[in-house]
């Protein structure tokens, strides 16, 4: 486990050691993509975080993979036909012919049509699945995907920033090969995409951690646990502002150890919202990047086939620190507090280092309200069979199976795909089967 490192002045921070297989998907679109002028929501953090995790070096101990891009019908494993062609059909200049669809998929508002809306869908939702596809095949321990992790969206709707499900897509991927699949939510915000997707089934256990009342999206009560079959297999922890790092970690150790124990995922899927983090423009609580990270390093010593996304996450400057940070901690690899020059390095002054010191806001959760939670849930995964043994149900007809395949022929990372294959493996090659080109300082050392 991570010990406790002082972050001031430099030194090397202490990170979990012990090697794994650590795969990294990116695609050097994905921050180019603009949800609109003011909007919070901002793909281009990350480019930022993969150029900070270039110029720390932690590429070289990882196989990074450009995702190949998923069709539209891999998409309606979960979501509606409708609602796929309705994405791929809209743009800014056609909206008005489409008044009713809008209304319909919940589209405009919080989550606006932008130029490539569709293509930027399946950006990050390729290197979701194409991550689970390669944690089945057994080449990595350990995927990182911080475009994905876009848990709002339902089957036929858009809601909260989030247009495709990933998780839900990656988890029917991992349900492919692993009986059950254990998905945990640190985002701020409930990951209620994905509660509601296998709400009725006990082959996935969601696992959120979040900010709950008058709060979006208003759901995760504590006595949400699941329907019929499903029923003990959604695990929520309802917190109130101002959650620091010794609150969370006395409340998120026991809960996974005890789904760890109870439930034995083969896989796990981990969506890292960073918008828990201290000073957030979007969040109320009061995590440090460290904290935060404590439940990556966490989740990791129990050597199950991990993938990890990223989600929420608003205040620009901090989002790269944090997931910068956790691709460390996936790695084993020190690094050190004093940032090394990058493309972004004015974002991140005026003390330029990875860890931010977190606020004096007050935390309203009482240790009498989180230790009485706390047994409440574990009371809750005392009562769940040790075997599950049906299968998964999301609504869509073929699911209601065996899920079916979805052929990602995801394979050695080669120089046609962007891998690190040739013969320098710190090279990438900037050469694309489909002409497309890597920004020249996207992978500058």
């Amino acid at each position: 486990m991570t010990t406790s490192s002082n972050v001031a002045g430099g030194g090397a921070m202490s990170v979990p050691s012990g090697s794994r297989r650590v795969s990294y998907f990116y695609d050097a679109e994905v921050g180019n993509y603009h949800y609109g002028q003011g909007h919070p929501m901002k793909p281009h953090r990350v480019r930022m975080t993969h150029n900070l995790v270039v110029n720390y070096g932690l590429y070289k101990r990882m196989d990074v993979f450009r995702p190949r891009l998923i069709s539209p019908t891999a998409m309606t494993r979960f979501h509606s036909d409708d609602y796929i062609n309705f994405l791929k059909v809209i743009t800014p200049d056609n909206m008005s012919d489409y008044t009713r669809q809008l209304q319909r998929f919940n589209v405009g508002e919080d989550c606006p049509v932008f130029d490539g809306l569709f293509e930027f869908c399946q950006l990050y939702t390729s290197g979701s699945i194409g991550g689970a596809a390669r944690l089945n095949d057994d080449n990595a321990d350990v995927v990182i995907n911080w475009s994905g992790g876009l848990h709002h969206a339902k089957k036929a709707e858009a809601s909260g920033f989030c247009y495709i499900n990933d998780c839900v897509l990656a988890i029917l991927e991992l349900l492919k090969k692993h009986e059950r699949v254990l998905y945990i939510d640190i985002d701020i915000h409930h990951g209620d995409g994905v509660e509601e997707a296998f709400y009725s089934t006990n082959r996935v256990m969601t696992v959120s951690f979040h900010k709950f009342g008058e709060y979006f999206p208003g759901t995760g009560d504590v006595l949400d646990v699941g329907y019929a079959e499903g029923k003990n297999y959604a695990i929520n922890f309802p917190l109130n502002d101002g959650m620091d790092d010794a609150s969370y970690q006395s409340v998120f150790k026991p809960i996974i150890s005890k789904v760890m124990e109870h439930f034995a995922p083969g896989a796990v899927v981990l969506q890292c919202g960073a918008d828990s983090l201290s000073g957030d423009r979007l969040g109320c609580f009061n995590l440090s990047v460290k904290g935060h990270a404590e439940c990556v390093d966490f989740v990791r010593s129990f050597h199950i086939p991990m993938l990890v996304l990223g989600g929420g996450g608003y205040t620009l400057r901090n989002v790269p620190r944090c997931w910068t940070y956790e691709t460390a901690v996936a790695v084993g690899e020190p690094v050190k507090d004093d940032m090394p020059f990058n493309d972004y390095y004015e974002y991140f002054g005026p003390d330029y280092s990875l860890h931010l010191p977190v606020s004096n806001m007050e935390n309203l959760n009482s240790r009498e309200y989180l230790d009485r939670t706390k047994r409440q849930l574990i009371d809750i995964l005392k009562e769940i069979e040790p075997v599950p043994g049906t299968q998964i149900q999301t609504g869509q007809v073929e699911s209601q199976l065996a899920p079916r395949g979805i052929s990602m022929e995801v394979e050695e990372p080669s120089k046609a795909d962007g891998g690190n294959a040739s013969a320098n493996p710190d090279q990438r090659s900037d050469d694309r089967s489909d002409g497309r080109k890597e920004h020249p300082a996207e992978m500058a050392a």
